[in-house]
């Protein structure tokens, strides 16, 4: 019985029967008719009852024998897609086991990389990893692409930070995982899961004449289905699919013309438009009203939307009382034929808040005239009768009303009563807020933001605030914004959605404004992009001095720097060199040589965990064992700031007493949203910025927010550590000495400023003192691959092969998929003559970055002296196709080209060598 009411309802609501014929005759079409369709893509407004046409899909091929699963916003990720279309197959009496199990296997590996990245980059010194420690782990990964669904730049840690422990973290991880299946279940779920989903697909079509996805809500799961769905259905990349799969997509936009418009003979768009006069008064008819005046009253409020038109029948009213009063507001012909005024106001209550269950429901109506009326079991029966009203939805145990209706409800109670709307909402921020205090009740805070039942109660929380409108709560938004950002774009998606909503919801048109913006710049770029719009909001700090540019008298240049932290003596080599380094400018991208890196980053690719990984933190040096901005050490708080998701720094962050305008009407306070970030945060903002931009080789633009950043937070060692680094990419080297001095004076026991500063110091001709420094840093942090490459080559200007091999085999071993790493090795080994040895590093380079540029010239020089001249010819061309200006590589290969004449003309020439040691890009 109930599901035959419910199907009335639905066919009631949806009221599309040219839909409907459509997608029901294309079950009498066979697969392999050029009239049969694969997709159906349903698009509209909110409101005009997409879900309940998906629905009704859904009914049509079940009657038809299909197995179908419907997937929408309450799935994040493919995974998440793919275990909910495993339950709902399962339901029907088909078990995708294999599927199944290797869901299982994917959740269980990715625990396995979150205790790695635990290891790599929140280790504790003994004992069971706090709960902190663990959400730390996993925004590592997250920051490091490995969470499927979040942004590159996601991650509690400081970005710096992430690529640094990247090198740990593929050790942990190389020790960790049995298989390279186990890993792609990590870093790229969807090309492990996939196959066996078209192979159970395939073996389901044996049994089932159709099998019907239906992904709804697809605006917001379009985001990261669509380029999968289209893989899925236009290449064998995961298989053949069973032409007997037909895919419904439901969202508000059109399909993306630029994925799908090769696929249009095989699919149908089905634009949703409101009803036209004849259905609606077809639908009203059904319901029983066919009075004009009525029929004419509900066209003119609803105009056809189809949820508005539902929620008017369902009361069959029998005559427009008021219909010439053209006062009247759109909320009270919603409920203008429901006469008990008890309903009418636990209606209007239940409107405050984005969602509902009955705790909420419960909170909602305290103190309210529906409370005193009702006792326990009647407010259980009035909650009842609210969740069958048509315009609420019903999802994963939570009430939603719809948009359409919900917001002239909200409009009339704010406008009516601003008073009480202001008191009503911070009465629901304060339930929120208590049972969000309960939940963080004994945990570490940093583990909150990685909860999802506490950020689902922050995000209440701050949403009724804002509809207060608390002064503060603007500020603390955007900080809370930040978090999220480290979460991934998901999670940040939410908090845009939340400046959206309670802007419109309270009137408040430069929060709604704000919050279209960012969700476009999430949407456009990712967490990265929201970082660079906050930019806007920052105040700007003037540089710091001495500045970059160095003065012209040299001597006062070097006077002014400070003393070094260890052995060795800079001053005679500043000296020569800065004539050529009075005035510099940003080195261009291609001007850095190929195998050149920053501490804690690899060349080019940094293996599979990283610089495979599009948009992955890959060029920006990671200070090691630096607590970064928002990352929580043993005693919970982060450094220069309030917990990360705690309650901020004082009670009148979040306080409900705080002064509230509550001016009637739709004025919004004069300057409400002209905030300024926390110096730390904005700091922070500063330098995932710095570090994308160092990541395009534009270390000049990076250095102006890093001096920024430090005017904010100046007594943050990384921020100086990573001007240091950039200066000396830049060539820069005086300032280089000056800020990574800086860093060490905050921070003697940062790692990365002693690898950074030795390298500094190995440019400027001091093999002796970069030496020093490097043991420095290793001391600190004896696993450091891009230290041990340093100081290797600092070996080699000392004339030690014996040790610089060791340091470039452990190297190796530590980063066994660096091409920087096997390069290194493979020149020394050359130097070494070991030339046939010298060649497998050689071609381990280039397997795992076939433009490694020098690892080209350098694999031409060596097979040039195993005598392969043609061979060496062929890499050296290569080398130089790929960087005309390598002139070390124009050298090897014009020695090559006369080699091959000798043995062409062997009585022409003397035997004769070009030079032995590989190129230097130092």
């Amino acid at each position: 019985m109930q599901e035959l009411i419910q199907r009335r309802r639905r066919a009631g609501l949806v009221a599309r029967s040219a839909e409907l014929d459509l997608f029901r005759a294309n079950f009498d079409t066979p697969p392999e008719d050029e009239r049969h369709r694969f997709l159906f893509h349903v698009h509209g407004n909110a409101g005009v009852g997409k879900t309940f046409l998906v629905r009704e899909f859904e009914q049509i091929a079940r009657e038809r024998g299909a197995l179908t699963a419907y997937v929408d916003e309450s799935a994040g990720s493919v995974p998440e897609a793919l275990e909910v279309m495993c339950r709902q197959f399962a339901a029907q009496g088909r078990r995708f086991k294999s599927l199944e199990r290797l869901l299982v296997s994917h959740r269980e590996r990715l625990h396995e990389a979150e205790a790695a990245a635990l290891a790599a980059l929140a280790p504790e010194a003994e004992g069971t990893p706090s709960a902190g420690s663990m959400a730390v782990a996993r925004a590592g990964l997250a920051g490091l692409g490995m969470v499927p669904g979040v942004g590159p730049f996601a991650g509690i840690l400081d970005p710096a930070q992430l690529a640094q422990g990247a090198d740990r973290l593929r050790a942990g991880l190389s020790a960790r995982f049995r298989s390279h299946e186990d890993v792609q279940l990590v870093l790229s779920p969807e090309s492990a899961l996939t196959p066996v989903l078209v192979d159970e697909l395939s073996d389901a079509a044996a049994d089932v004449p159709w099998a019907v996805l239906l992904l709804d809500t697809y605006e917001q799961t379009g985001r990261f289905l669509d380029g999968w769905l289209h893989d899925l259905m236009t290449t064998d990349r995961h298989g053949l699919l069973p032409a007997t799969i037909v895919v419904v997509t439901a969202g508000q936009r059109r399909a993306d013309p630029a994925r799908w418009s090769g696929f249009a003979d095989h699919m149908t768009a089905l634009p949703l438009a409101p009803f036209t006069e004849a259905e609606v008064r077809g639908l009203l008819a059904a319901r029983g009203v066919v009075a004009d005046p009525v029929v004419a009253e509900v066209l003119r409020l609803t105009g056809g939307l189809p949820v508005l038109v539902s929620t008017l029948a369902e009361s069959r009213p029998t005559g427009p009382d008021d219909v010439e009063d053209p006062s009247a507001t759109a909320v009270d012909r919603f409920l203008k034929w429901e006469q008990d005024p008890v309903r009418r106001a636990a209606a209007l209550a239940g409107a405050l808040p984005r969602w509902l269950d009955a705790d909420v429901f419960g909170a909602v109506l305290e103190g309210s005239e529906a409370e005193r009326e009702c006792g326990d079991s009647q407010l259980d029966e009035l909650y009842g009768w609210l969740r069958g009203l048509p315009f609420v939805g019903e999802q994963a145990s939570r009430l939603r009303y719809h948009d359409v209706v919900r917001a002239p409800m909200l409009r009339m109670q704010r406008t009516w009563f601003p008073r009480g709307w202001a008191e009503r909402q911070r009465r629901l921020a304060a339930v929120f807020r208590r049972w969000r205090e309960e939940v963080e009740a004994g945990r570490d805070t940093a583990e909150l933001w990685a909860d999802e039942e506490w950020r689902e109660l922050r995000l209440a929380e701050s949403y009724h605030l804002l509809c207060a409108r608390e002064r503060s709560v603007p500020a603390q938004a955007l900080r809370d914004l930040v978090e999220a950002c480290d979460q991934g774009e998901s999670v940040a998606g939410r908090w845009t959605r939340l400046l959206e909503d309670a802007g419109r919801d309270a009137g408040l048109e430069a929060v709604a404004r704000w919050g279209r913006e960012l969700s476009e710049a999430l949407d456009a770029g990712g967490t990265h992009a929201v970082m660079v719009r906050l930019l806007d909001r920052l105040p700007s700090p003037p540089p710091l001095t001495p500045p970059d540019v160095l003065p012209r008298d040299a001597t006062d240049a070097v006077r002014r720097l400070r003393p070094r932290p260890t052995a060795g003596d800079d001053r005679d080599l500043l000296s020569a060199r800065v004539n050529r380094t009075e005035t510099p400018a940003a080195a261009p991208p291609q001007a850095r040589p190929p195998e050149e890196a920053s501490p804690g980053e690899a060349p080019r690719t940094a293996g599979p965990f990283q610089g495979s990984l599009p948009g992955a933190v890959t060029a920006g040096p990671a200070p090691v064992g630096a607590a970064p901005d928002g990352a929580a050490p043993a005693g919970g708080e982060p450094v220069g700031g309030e917990p990360v998701g705690a309650v901020p720094d004082s009670a009148q962050d979040m306080d409900m007493d705080v002064g509230v305008d509550e001016d009637a009407g739709e004025r919004e306070p004069s300057g409400w949203w002209d905030v300024e970030l926390p110096p730390a945060t904005a700091a922070r903002i500063r330098r995932s910025q710095a570090v994308a931009l160092a990541a395009r080789g534009d270390y000049a633009t990076a250095l102006v927010h890093l001096r920024q950043a430090a005017g904010l937070a100046p007594d943050d060692s990384g921020t100086f550590a990573l001007m240091g680094e950039y200066h000396r990419a830049r060539q820069v080297y005086p300032a280089a000495l000056r800020d990574l001095r800086k860093a060490l004076t905050l921070d003697p026991a940062h790692s990365y400023a002693w690898a950074s500063l030795g390298a500094t110091r190995l440019a400027l001709g001091n093999p002796a003192a970069a030496l020093a420094d490097l043991d420095r840093a290793l001391e600190l942090e004896p696993d450091y691959p891009w230290a041990l490459i340093r100081r290797a080559r600092a070996w080699r200007e000392l004339g030690d092969l014996a040790r610089q091999l060791a340091d470039l085999d452990r190297a190796v071993l530590l980063q066994p998929d660096s091409p920087w790493a096997h390069c290194e090795r493979g020149d020394a080994l050359r130097a070494a003559g070991r030339d046939e040895e010298a060649l497998v590093h050689f071609d381990r380079a280039l397997t795992l970055d076939p433009a490694y540029t020098s690892a080209y010239a350098s694999r031409g020089v060596t097979l040039s002296r195993l005598g392969r001249h043609t061979e060496a010819l062929a890499d050296l061309d290569r080398a130089l196709e790929q960087s005309p200006s390598y002139a070390w590589a124009r050298t090897q290969r014009d020695e090559v080209r006369r080699r091959l004449d000798d043995s062409a003309h062997p009585a022409a020439h003397p035997a004769a060598h070009g030079p032995e040691h590989g190129p230097d890009p130092s």
